[in-house]
């Protein structure tokens, strides 16, 4: 298996694909029209030196995902707003300006929070044992636990949610688009059913790495100051993503058994951020890999014998 370095998510009733700096969104309407948007995105950073280094990539990597996550998925949204909505809406030089200062806010709000809650918080948690015991391996390994618990229920509360259920079932479509490629088989409806929806680039596999070596690395940083051991854990969030994205990366294009082994926890995890999608979703999440990588020239080049 190759990697076709293609990656994308899910949106409301849509899937979203990028490559390079080339992105699509394709979403079906309710009237059952499949409409697709290309766009390009450049990044954040503008130095592509910088941005191309390793373990600093992942960083920018990290925060382009929640950019263009952002944007595409309040895109996806417009065409289900009701017609009240609709009627309040504003010009558009002034809805892209206000478009864009929301979409900024709510960012570094949803940054913060998520620092706040799967860094900080597990640590003031597990700092309530210290009454009982000073083993600073214990009360370490308690708030991994914890940090772990947060995840895994926040993860499982909102797949409870009837909206969450059908965006992760876009998330299991853009997943086997992805897979069918990559194994060598032409992007159609049947093959990309059949097609596995787990994959070891998936932002899940991500987070969740994440977590996992962030309580590795707590482990061995020990300060006697409370203030310095929060400040230490917000400081190494960029460090944290920046090994991980590395290792999501090297998975995405090895099959070494050990790389294989240290990959199955996120696969694990996917079980729960993706379900089985239907034959009218596979053809969403086809026209979206369609409008930014030439799959047929992929195949060739990568399956000219094998493929199907």
């Amino acid at each position: 298996m190759k990697s076709s370095k293609i990656g994308g998510q899910a949106v409301m009733e849509g899937v979203m694909m990028r490559n390079g700096s080339r992105y699509a969104v394709a979403v079906r309407k309710e009237d059952g029209e499949i409409v697709v948007k290309t766009e390009d995105y450049d990044g954040v950073m503008k130095n592509k030196k910088l941005a191309g280094l390793p373990f600093v990539r992942g960083v920018f990597n990290f925060v382009d995902s929640l950019v263009l996550g952002m944007k595409t998925l309040t895109y996806s949204a417009s065409f289900f707003m009701d017609e009240e909505e609709k009627k309040e809406a504003v010009s558009s030089e002034k809805k892209e300006k206000r478009d864009s200062l929301l979409m900024g806010v709510t960012m570094a709000f949803s940054i913060i929070l998520a620092v706040g809650l799967f860094m900080v918080l597990p640590y003031v948690i597990s700092s309530l044992i210290l009454r009982f015991t000073d083993s600073a391996t214990l009360i370490g390994l308690l708030e991994g636990a914890v940090r772990l618990g947060l995840f895994i229920g926040y993860i499982l509360l909102i797949s409870r949610m009837k909206d969450i259920q059908r965006v992760f079932q876009y998330h299991g479509a853009e997943h086997k688009c992805i897979n069918c490629i990559e194994h060598g088989m032409e992007l159609n409806v049947e093959n990309v059913l059949k097609s596995s929806k787990q994959h070891k680039r998936c932002g899940t596999s991500f987070l969740l790495l994440v977590m996992l070596i962030s309580i590795v690395l707590f482990l061995f940083i020990r300060v006697e100051s409370p203030l310095w051991r929060v400040v230490i854990r917000v400081l190494l969030v960029p460090v944290i993503a920046g090994i991980s994205y590395e290792f999501i990366r090297l998975a995405g294009r090895s099959e070494n058994p050990l790389v294989e082994l240290v990959s199955k926890p996120g696969l694990w995890m996917q079980n729960l951020t993706t379900r089985e999608p239907d034959a009218s979703m596979a053809e969403v999440a086809i026209a979206s890999v369609e409008a930014v990588f030439d799959w047929r020239a992929y195949l060739e080049e990568n399956f000219r014998e094998g493929k199907r």
